[in-house]
């Protein structure tokens, strides 16, 4: 299924159902009595997060929604029927916003949180609600309320403990396989991964964290370029990132300008993700020359406050190290 993280909708709450005018035709009851019954109140629009959806997909297929209108009254003091609420189920990490206004109406972040996005409207009265000792037959109701309608902007947010980021072909996609039960695809070109994976990562203890495989990020994308900058957003909800470098012999660039260039541009999206504890991890020493290199880059990371751990996930040396310092980092941002 393909990964869809935004989508315009436009939602329109029932309208309310008008008031009845309506006499009693009863021997000894004057003007015969009103007896017109209230309109039923609208149904509302209601946004769930459930857990079993992954994309907002659906929406790209369907754009307007709309909950059943309330039955208007009726004669013999008979009230019109509440309208059915129209219940939207979205993905849990959905960002809720008026289109018009950008207002934040909800953040989605739990399974079964739910949110009211357009309120019916309210049922209108009877004559029957206006009698009173003045006036013993009213001849008049109310029109049901028109009920809500607005556009909504909905933006999904990866829910995950921790981020894999870095270049395009550091090796994310071969991480998150070596490390959980996802299956990306994987090949030997830049951007092989087109939308965010997430796996999970089972732990001894009976506890498991959830990685997100955040697509190649480049030199730009807190601008717009390439790919990056439509992912970016899913790096915000993550607690850890997991920063992964190339530090083979046949890198584009040496690994510190590549871990700064990735840096710059998480700074530059939001400076709060530069506060998120970082793992750096050098993949592909199992082609690296000169072995002798990763004391250096060890050295670097370590004077910066990052753990630097080498590995080659082709041969997985250096992986059961990686999944020690994972679970140091999950149980840290779980504190």
């Amino acid at each position: 299924m393909k990964f869809v993280d935004k989508a315009k909708i436009y939602v329109k709450a029932g309208d309310g159902g008008n008031g009845c005018v309506a006499f009693r035709k009863e021997k000894f009851v004057p003007m015969g009595g009103p007896s017109g019954g209230n309109g039923g109140k609208g149904g509302d629009v209601v946004m769930v997060a459930d857990p079993r959806m992954t994309t907002l997909m659906d929406f790209k297929h369907r754009i307007h929604f709309k909950a059943e209108r309330g039955q208007h009254g009726s004669g013999g003091n008979k009230h019109g029927r509440k309208g059915e609420d129209l219940i939207i189920r979205v993905p849990v990490g959905t960002v809720v916003k008026d289109a018009e206004t950008g207002e934040l109406i909800a953040d989605l972040t739990e399974a079964g949180q739910k949110v009211v996005v357009a309120r019916g409207g309210k049922g209108g009265k009877g004559n029957a609600a206006f009698k009173s000792s003045t006036n013993q037959s009213p001849d008049y109701a109310e029109e049901g309320q028109k009920g809500e309608e607005r556009w909504i902007d909905l933006e999904l947010k990866l829910l995950a403990d921790i981020g894999i980021v870095g270049f395009p072909n550091a090796g994310k996609s071969t991480l998150i396989s070596v490390l959980s039960n996802a299956r990306p695809k994987i090949a030997d070109y830049p951007f092989t991964t087109l939308s965010p994976v997430l796996g999970v990562l089972k732990l001894d203890y009976g506890k498991s964290v959830v990685l997100a495989d955040i697509p190649g990020l480049i030199e730009g994308a807190s601008e717009g370029q390439g790919l990056g900058h439509e992912f970016l957003r899913h790096i915000e909800r993550t607690k850890g990132l997991i920063h992964l470098i190339d530090v083979s012999d046949y890198r584009d660039r040496e690994p510190d300008e590549a871990f700064e260039a990735i840096n710059k541009e998480l700074e530059k999206y939001s400076p709060e993700l530069l506060e998120k504890p970082q793992i750096v991890v050098g993949n592909k020493i199992d082609i690296l020359s000169d072995r002798t290199q990763l004391e250096k880059w060890k050295k670097y990371f370590e004077e910066r406050g990052y753990t630097f751990i080498p590995v080659s996930l082709a041969t997985l040396e250096g992986v059961d190290r990686l999944k020690e310092e994972i679970v140091k980092l999950y149980e840290k941002i779980k504190e």
